[in-house]
This record gives structure tokens, sequence and C-alpha cells, in this order.
């Protein structure tokens, strides 16, 4: 049950979820405050004073490629050269690791940005090997650290940085910040921030705090951005502006699709173009990239749908040969319509299955399976996703344990009611009024979700398909004589006309041809 919602009750509820209030550009805290940030900055002056050799190494997600981006823009800005590295996921493994050290020999100093936090062995072969190395990164640290030069991470607990939900690439733009300071040069920081707004977004940051700030600058700035890259997808989306839902769901997908199909050098590669031409080409390539990447997903998760015992409280399928760099995407997939945390392996050639699962709702899916570790090879991750590998005979052990750790322990129980649903409307409380509250409190995404509606007996007056392969629906629903249209992506589910149902449902501004009309955008229709 529900409660009704009023335009006030939903303004005190928004404004809930912004302790601070809302803040500013010059909210922003100082890059010194960082723990190592001056020890780092000098140690990289003292490098562009010497001419020294540097590396950087990034990481295959959005996150690490914008990072690995925004260094390499800056020192092409500063005309100094250096080297760059995105790990191959299925060659390399994750970050800075003993597989890429052969390619980095010969460097004085190497930066990692987006990783290395938990690269000991790694950071020792660096030492044997005479390599200086700066971490910059924002994952939590295992107990042991990895030794280095200098170590820039807000979730160390000596450092006095204000925020700890923070991403790699803001972490990179502050990097750059404390050496345009040192090196006493004029930079456009906002140039780098666009791309830093496309991280925070993609490797799903809070949208509170600083975050809020540094997208809403960011977004700004992407619609008179000058760089090649976003010139090209802006042409061929043919927007002006993107919102962080454009960025999130259509924009990130395409740029992680290097990484989880070939290369991610080859995002880096677009994003870094240097002419509208190159760009446009690196942007088809990227878009083929991820129409294999939805194609392959779509295989699997019916693959594995067909193996879901919807008895279980958190679905664990495994398949041969499944592509590796889509079970996360497809544990996503089969979580959102099973309503039940997934894990989604798949059997590598040494034999080892290897995957990630995706939690539902408040369900802790890290908190069940550490409790499971001795069953796993490798794992890693927070309470809504995780990375995993174990033996194929360890498989049917490790699915009757994690079964157990869920069903014994209540905190892991699934919550029945949605968290993002703010309340129940009525259509006739549907206005502009209500959408100029909403954009108030943009950009929406983790931490600060779109706000979900619930409305009921509400009837179907007309549903038809719309898409190239009728793969969404066009509706128009009444209640109490008061009509809305909406639209539901990807579905394939059948709705008579005259049906009485209950909606759930985000409220969307929808512009054509010079009119303005609200629409909604469903999420379920239960019948």
């Amino acid at each position: 049950m529900y409660p009704a919602i009023t335009l006030k009750a939903l303004e005190t509820l928004l404004n809930s979820r912004f302790k601070e209030g809302f803040l500013s550009l010059k909210d922003l805290p100082q890059p010194s405050i960082f723990k190592d940030m001056d020890r780092a900055t000098q140690r990289i002056v003292s490098a562009i004073e010497n001419r020294e050799k540097i590396t950087v190494i990034g990481d295959y997600d959005v996150d690490g490629v914008v990072s690995t981006t925004l260094m390499k823009l800056f020192f092409e800005e500063i005309d100094y050269p250096v080297e760059w590295i995105i790990p191959n996921r299925f060659k390399d493994g994750y970050g800075l690791s003993a597989n890429i050290i052969p390619r980095i020999k010969g460097t004085d100093l190497a930066i990692t940005v987006d990783n290395g936090i938990s690269a000991l062995h790694a950071a020792q072969l660096c030492k044997e090997e005479g390599i200086e190395l700066i971490i910059t990164d924002h994952h939590l640290l295992a107990p042991e650290v990895p030794e280095a030069y200098a170590i820039i991470d807000q979730k160390q607990e000596a450092c006095d940085f204000p925020y700890s939900d923070v991403c790699g690439a803001q972490i990179a733009w502050y990097l750059i910040a404390s050496l345009k300071n040192a090196l006493g040069i004029q930079i456009n920081m906002m140039e780098y921030m666009e791309l830093v707004s496309i991280a925070i977004i993609a490797d799903m940051m809070p949208l509170q705090h600083i975050n809020r700030v540094m997208v809403l600058a960011g977004l700004k700035a992407l619609s008179k951005s000058k760089k090649p890259a976003i010139k090209a997808y802006l042409e061929h989306t043919q927007k002006s502006e993107l919102s962080s839902e454009d960025i999130a769901f259509f924009f990130a997908p395409i740029l992680n699709s290097a990484g989880r199909m070939e290369d991610a050098s080859f995002a880096v590669d677009f994003l870094s173009s240097t002419n509208i031409y190159d760009a446009r080409v690196r942007l088809e390539r990227l878009m083929d990239f991820n129409i294999l990447r939805k194609a392959t997903e779509q295989d699997i998760t019916q693959k594995a749908m067909k193996q879901v015992d919807h008895n279980d409280n958190v679905i664990i399928v495994a398949g041969e040969g499944w592509h590796e760099g889509v079970v996360g995407i497809v544990a996503a997939r089969v979580a959102g319509i099973c309503e039940k945390p997934c894990i989604i392996l798949t059997q590598n050639d040494e034999g080892l299955l290897k995957g990630s699962g995706r939690s539902f709702g408040d369900c802790d899916l890290f908190g069940i399976v550490d409790g499971c570790r001795e069953y796993l090879e490798k794992f890693g991750g927070h309470q809504a996703a995780i990375g995993l590998s174990l033996k194929q005979e360890s498989l049917e052990a490790f699915k009757a344990q994690v079964e157990d750790r869920y069903c014994t322990d209540s905190m892991y129980m699934k919550e029945e009611r949605d968290p993002e649903i703010v309340g129940e409307l009525h259509f006739s409380d549907i206005s502009f009024d209500l959408a100029a509250l909403l954009k108030k409190f943009e950009p929406f995404g983790q931490g600060n979700h779109r706000p979900k509606f619930i409305s009921k007996n509400v009837e179907i007056l007309q549903a038809d398909t719309m898409g190239k392969e009728g793969e969404h629906l066009r509706f128009s629903f009444v209640q109490d004589g008061i009509i809305m249209q909406g639209v539901k992506f990807k579905t394939k589910e059948v709705f008579g006309i005259g049906q009485k149902v209950t909606l759930t449902y985000t409220i969307n501004e929808n512009h054509f041809r010079g009119n303005v009309t609200l629409q909604l955008m469903v999420e379920k229709i239960v019948q």
C-alpha cells in the first residue's frame, strides 16, 4: 500500500535527498585535501621537468576509459608525450596486473587511473623493474595496500576529502587541476568536466553533493562542446543537449561496448578524436560493437532464462562459451525479469566458471556470497554487483550455500515494496506544475532516482506496437475521465482494450513538432 502523494509532500521527500542543499561549483573541495595529492603532483611535475617516460594505466569500463582519456588529453594539451594502456578484459584482466608489466618496461613513472588499489603483486613487480608508481583509485581498500610513491584514494582512512562516493574520473580531474596549479598554466577545466559527467553517471555514483554539481556543469558544457567525439554523437542523435538518462541508457553503453566485445582502447581513441571525420568513423565502430553486444546479450539472456529455477531465491545459471563481456548485463536483465538476485557464469578455456552477479531491490548480494568464499577462486564487488570465479565441481555446493544464506538471514529477504515508488498519484494530479517540480531536482540517477508513481483502476483505451520490430508499446490510458498517453519499452506483453490495470511509471515531457505534452514512461502494468 502506497500513500497518496501531493506536490508539497513530493517536494519535501526530494529535498530530503540533499542534506547539504544544492551545492555549486564554488563548493568543490580543493585538490590538496586528498591524501598524497600534493606528493603525486610534485612527482609528476618533476618527471615532466626531467623528461621522464610516463605511462598511464586505465581500466576497460566507462570510468576507466574517461579517466585515461582525461590524462591523455591533458598531456597532449601541455605537449608532453605519454603512453597509455587500457588492459584488455579477456587477455590482461582488470587494471594494473602482472600481465601488463612487460608492456610498461622502461617506464620511469606509472600512473594508474580508476584502478590499482588492490594491485599488490603488480606494484611489487613495478618496484623490481625500477618503475615508480602513483595510484589514483576510488575503490575500497583491502587490509593490505600496494607499495607506491603516492596513493590518491578518498576511501583511505587518513584522507580528509569529505565525499567517499566519487569515481575515478573525478579523481583524475582533480589531479589535472592540481597539476595545472603546480605548473602555473592556463587550461579550461570545464572542457575536462564534460567527460567527467559521463563517467559519474556511467559508474552509478550518487547524483548528490559535488557529484550533482559536476554532472550539471558537465551536461551544460557537453551541449557546447568543441570535442569532435561529442559533436559526432550529438549529430548522430540529432540532439542539441544530453540528459543524465541519455548518457546512462544510450551513450555509456556505446562507450562500454568496445571493452565488452573487443578492446576499450577504441573508446579512448573515439573520445580523444581530433577531427569530426575520425570521430564519425570511430563512433560507427563503437555502434557496431554495441549492436553485437545487444545481440549477444539477448541470445544469452534467452538461454539463461530457460535454465532459471523460479523456486530459487537467488538465481544462479551457468553456460558454456557464453561471452564473458556481457554476463554482467545478462545478470541484470534476468534479475529484473525474475525480480530476484542473479548470478550468471560462463565456463572459460581453463575450465573455470567465471561470471557476474547483480542484486535486486535492497538485497545485499555481496554479503550473501561473501559467506561462501570457501567455494570461490576469486571474488569482489559491492552490495549490488559482484564478480566471481569458481571450479565447475564447486557449483552445486556453492548454489546450495547461497540459497541457505539467503533463507537463514532476514537481512537478505526481498523487499516487497518498491523503494523507488514515492506514492500513489491520480491522473488529475499529473500537471506541468508537477513536471516543473521534478525538473528542479534533476539530474536523476543513482541516489536521486527519478520519482516513480503508482496509479490504480486505470483503463487501457489503446495499445499499439511501435519500433522497427514492434518491440515497444504506445498506450492511451483513462482514469476517471482523464486521458494520459504512455510508452512501455522492450515488451512482448499483450493487453486488451478496456482492461482495468495498475500502473507504475515515471513522468516525462514529450517534445514533438513544437508541442510539449506529458506522457507516462510505464515500468510495469499489473492486470
